[in-house]
């Protein structure tokens, strides 16, 4: 586990680095600099885009960490790397071709009742381009155990970046034309960038020859093209949804909320930028011992961190909707229902890299179809009745059965679990601070208010899991942090 804690704890500073000036755009700048209606028309364009990516990748960024390891020759990986590069274009050109034939149906389907998304249907198709080539690169780089500075691209760039447009916005440097525009040139800068980092580490030497096990990866690709899709299909549908139900602005609104939930999923994404090719290594190899020491591990230090982050925000939930424009306020309970959902999420560990590196993807698949349907389903009836809220509850309701499928499936395949008695320690804690903190507030300023509470939280929480030793990797963590500071 140390070079995943070495790179993980990397990936996690660099990753709340992003999602701190993150948090700055799309809680206050966003919400001062735009409008309603336009927040909602970028959100909408973006999350689209993020549906499409998986399918315009072709599976090709998570076919290169599955298969990578495997080729045991420089040849043998040049060719593997060659046809990854290429495979992308059996999808982006007719697609293509199809949207520049069929752009008037398709631009006014997108639309629907919101009228404004239609002049920029066109940057959903760029968009998609931009986050599957940048996903290939990224795989690209992880295969050679580098993974940080992929990261800080991923998560810290195009934040950075759109601070500098909203700035801008602000003072009239750019109209709000301009500004939608140069968010999606962020993203084909971002590419670039990542191409030539990828390339710094191996450079491609293009190579058309014979790959031998060429059935095997077409095979995987395809599905997991589905699966891939399925995947973003839950995770984005909402926004597109809620598009088709309501006014835009609403996307707004919820995504707002959203992106407060999302920050308890980091420590997750931030372990599996490693911790997914070293599970395909222990797969391609069959160590079934190590194997299940890091799924084990990785699922309680996530559920650990998560858990951390989810008492912040929920404990301190109300008093940050006070510092934002209040007609956001109306995703409070979004916050709590995919706040939840993500903290389920961490349990599974590195569940997902399991299943999509072993032999069973193809129950990914057939998982994800359903779940994919069920969330279309969902929204549909919930939407209407509920609004922003509906989407949550459907999203909530879909990902927990998608979970506990996989939890499941991967007991009967490899017959692991994930959890310990430390999970049932774990889960005792959340329950007691949360009962403890929830109701105990302070007559000050909203940020004192924050500040103090979550002084509290943290010294409590730290010092339980530290003197019951519920982890040894965080334990470790912190002992190394005392002593350096000493």
């Amino acid at each position: 586990m140390g070079i995943v804690v070495n790179q993980s704890i990397k990936n996690t500073v660099v990753t709340y680095i992003g999602f701190g000036v993150g948090a700055i755009n799309v809680l206050f700048l966003y919400t001062s600099f735009l409008s309603d209606e336009y927040f909602g028309l970028v959100s909408y364009l973006l999350s689209t885009a993020n549906i499409m990516m998986p399918l315009m990748a072709f599976g090709v960024h998570n076919t290169i960490v599955k298969f990578y390891s495997s080729f045991k020759t420089k040849q043998s990986q040049n060719s593997f790397l060659t046809l990854m590069l290429f495979l992308p274009l059996l999808v982006i050109i007719p697609f293509g071709l199809i949207g520049h034939f069929a752009f008037n149906f398709i631009s006014a389907w997108l639309a629907g009742d919101n009228i404004i998304i239609i002049d920029y249907v066109w940057l959903i198709y760029i968009a998609a381009i931009t986050f599957a080539y940048f996903e290939i690169f990224y795989a690209w780089s992880k295969v050679q155990m580098q993974t940080v500075f992929g990261n800080f691209m991923k998560e810290v760039f195009h934040r950075l970046a759109t601070t500098v447009l909203l700035l801008m916005l602000n003072a009239d440097f750019l109209t709000v034309n301009q500004f939608i525009y140069s968010v999606v040139g962020v993203y084909v800068v971002r590419m670039i960038i990542m191409k030539l980092y990828a390339f710094s580490l191996r450079f491609p030497k293009f190579k058309f020859d014979r790959i031998p096990n060429l059935v095997s990866i077409l095979k995987y690709t395809t599905l997991i093209i589905i699966a891939g899709s399925v995947a973003n299909i839950i995770l984005e549908i909402d926004k597109f949804m809620i598009n088709r139900y309501v006014a835009i602005e609403n996307v707004a609104y919820y995504g707002v909320a959203i992106y407060i939930a999302t920050v308890i999923g980091v420590p997750y994404r931030s372990m599996h930028q490693i911790v997914n090719p070293l599970t395909a290594k222990l797969l391609n190899e069959k160590n079934k011992v190590d194997l299940k020491i890091l799924y084990k591990k990785s699922s309680l230090t996530l559920f650990i961190i998560s858990g951390f982050i989810f008492l912040l925000i929920i404990l301190n939930i109300n008093e940050l909707y006070k510092l934002i424009n209040e007609s956001y306020v109306d995703g409070l309970v979004v916050v709590f229902v995919i706040s939840l959902t993500k903290l389920l999420d961490s349990i599974l560990g590195n569940n997902n890299a399991i299943l999509f590196n072993s032999d069973y993807y193809r129950m990914v698949l057939i998982l994800g179809i359903f779940l994919a349907v069920l969330t279309i389903i969902l929204n549909i009836l919930f939407i209407p009745i509920y609004g922003i809220n509906g989407a949550a509850f459907a999203t909530f309701i879909a990902i927990f059965l998608y979970n506990l499928a996989k939890i499941g499936f991967v007991y009967y395949k490899f017959k692991m679990l994930p959890f310990s008695v430390n999970t049932i320690k774990v889960v005792l804690l959340l329950l007691v601070s949360l009962g403890v903190f929830y109701f105990w507030d302070f007559s000050f300023h909203p940020v004192f208010n924050i500040a103090l509470k979550s002084i509290l939280i943290s010294a409590s929480y730290g010092l339980v899991v530290y003197v019951f030793h519920l982890s040894d990797d965080i334990s470790v963590l912190i002992n190394k942090i005392f002593f350096r500071s000493k």
